[in-house]
């Protein structure tokens, strides 16, 4: 609440402005979409092709929890054709971007938004009341759900879907770069669980539980993680904790993002030996995610390479 306070304040006299300039029009040629993270602005350029322009909000290399929207977002959102959000509760900032833009259409249930959890089976669902002293527990689910290659599919189709209803002229274009995509997935799926096969139920641990999806696709478990709870910094009895833990459960590898903290990881490597890896988050966030496919390929070889180091 207090980051949506933050970003709205610092928007609202923004968005007083913004409202007083005229939409784009809609593009004629292609459709302007905006998305608020890169892996959906590739997921839409495959799915898009030539007949769409796509920009994101969130730089990849930062927490997409905390993103904090530049004026420049502001105008991008006030003349998008459509907009593009994970929906859920992971982007805080998107409410007071979207009040700034000061765009009914693309406001929760709008005809020019699309919000891309409708279909997505969430893991991690809560089944108790939450309260903030327990960290920053998603209301509704584990919103990282891009990170199961799966879950891209039902991503991808989505985006199709709306492409068509905006701009039926080139159905036939989406809808033959959808099965492009997910006949290019199906064969990479294919490829990616008969390497992890002999690795099925070994566990490792994570800086922070937005790699829920990608372990469940992967046969593997996290049940531990150096945060004792979502978003909060790991402490000294946390970390003596993991590496007890670690200890225990011969645990090959903790996995974090590139925009974690490396100190409690580095604390931890030392007592143990246990090899910390920085995946990719999303497309974008490393020199080796240039795209969905490479991310998952530069993970999966990633996870591979620590696993079979026994």
């Amino acid at each position: 609440m207090k980051i949506q306070m933050k970003i709205f304040k610092r928007l609202l006299l923004l968005g007083f402005a913004v409202s007083a300039l005229p939409l784009s029009g809609f593009a004629q040629n292609k459709l302007n979409v905006v998305t608020t993270l890169s892996t959906y602005a590739d997921i839409a350029r495959i799915v898009g092709g030539e007949f769409i322009d796509v920009k994101y909000v969130a730089n990849p290399r930062f927490d997409p929890h905390f993103i904090e929207p530049k004026p420049s977002d502001v105008f991008k959102v006030k003349k998008a054709d459509l907009f593009i959000h994970s929906g859920l509760d992971l982007e805080a900032w998107r409410d007071p971007l979207v009040d700034a833009a000061a765009r009914k259409d693309i406001r929760s249930g709008g005809e020019r938004q699309l919000d891309l959890s409708q279909r997505i089976s969430l893991l991690d669902v809560p089944d108790r009341s939450i309260t903030r002293a327990e960290g920053d527990i998603h209301a509704f689910g584990n919103p990282h759900y891009w990170m199961d290659p799966r879950n891209g599919v039902i991503i991808a189709e989505e985006i199709a879907e709306k492409l068509i209803a905006l701009d039926p002229a080139h159905a036939d274009s989406y809808r033959s770069s959808l099965d492009k995509f997910r006949r290019d997935i199906a064969e990479r799926v294919q490829v990616w669980e008969k390497e992890l096969a002999p690795f099925r139920g070994m566990k490792l641990v994570g800086y922070h539980d937005g790699w829920v999806y990608l372990v469940h696709f992967a046969g593997l478990s996290m049940e531990r993680f150096l945060e004792p709870n979502p978003g909060i910094p790991p402490t000294p009895r946390q970390i003596e904790s993991i590496v007890s833990y670690i200890q225990a459960e011969k645990i090959q590898a903790i996995v974090q993002s590139g925009h974690d903290a490396t100190d409690a990881g580095e604390s931890v490597t030392e007592k143990t030996g246990t090899k910390v890896l920085v995946l990719s988050q999303g497309v974008g966030d490393l020199e080796e995610s240039r795209d969905y496919f490479s991310m998952f390929d530069y993970n999966i070889s990633q996870l591979l390479g620590a696993l079979k180091h026994e």
